[in-house]
């Protein structure tokens, strides 16, 4: 009897140390910069990129490639205070010699933000300034965010 009072004392104790399970199912992301294309001659009209490609600089792969869009969402580097991308635009034949490009610059400061145990970090980020070369680009609807810490709607439009 005491060897099963024993047995019993021990596994009581072993199931009681145990923690509950702790599982993410908020999902939490770092945000991506949501951009809107509209028409620069009637702003209130969306208007896609023909044969779109978006490539980070200093990187070979593109993120889009020939790509006819009306809105992107665009990742920034959480672990740098600046992301640089050439967008490259060919309305007219897809010939390399008729490429119009700009390069946006997206300065900010990245903070962590904690989830949970189990969800761990994400990044959002703060005091977005966007400035761009003007090539096929004629203008950006703001070019400072206070705060980018999600991306249900566009946080920015572009005019072409």
């Amino acid at each position: 009897m005491k060897k099963c009072f024993g047995i019993l004392l021990l596994c009581l104790f072993a199931f009681n140390a145990c923690e509950k399970d702790d599982f993410c199912t908020t999902t939490p992301v770092t945000p991506n910069l949501v951009i809107r294309f509209y028409d620069k001659d009637d702003i209130t009209s969306v208007k896609s990129v023909s044969r779109l490609s978006i490539i980070a600089q200093s990187k070979t792969d593109s993120l889009f490639e020939s790509k006819t869009l009306d809105s992107i969402a665009i990742p920034l580097n959480g672990l740098a205070s600046e992301t640089v991308y050439i967008l490259k635009m060919n309305d007219t034949d897809g010939h390399l010699a008729t490429n119009k490009v700009d390069t946006l610059t997206i300065s900010y400061n990245p903070e962590e933000d904690y989830i949970s145990r189990s969800c761990g970090f994400r990044y959002v980020f703060d005091d977005v300034t966007l400035t761009f070369t003007n090539s096929w680009i004629d203008s950006l609807s703001n070019t400072e965010i206070p705060e980018i810490n999600h991306q249900i709607q566009s946080h920015v439009q572009i005019f072409h």
